[in-house]
């Protein structure tokens, strides 16, 4: 689940082993640059921390941030559906 901390949406992914991790982070890449909207998020291991906010709009969430993380979500949902380990918000 996203949440909204200092004018960003933040969420933490869990996946099953770091070849999951980065398979995600490279679908989210490709649809970041499509969008030209792009995420802050660092990775170690199987865990991934996400922030979302537009600089061009003063660093707060705007609907660019809810859009890509309704995509990541979409994405997520494809690594997830088997097997599920540890959501964190």
């Amino acid at each position: 689940m996203w949440q909204k901390n200092n004018n960003q949406l933040q969420r933490q992914l869990v996946f099953n082993d770091f070849t999951e991790t980065f398979a995600f982070m490279t679908e989210v890449a490709m649809i970041a640059e499509k969008q030209r909207h792009h995420p802050t998020w660092t990775n170690f291991k199987n865990t991934v921390d996400i922030s979302l906010s537009t600089p061009d709009a003063g660093n707060i969430v705007t609907n660019k941030d809810r859009e890509l993380a309704e995509a990541i979500d979409r994405v997520y949902e494809k690594y997830s559906r088997d097997t599920r380990r540890q959501i964190r918000a």
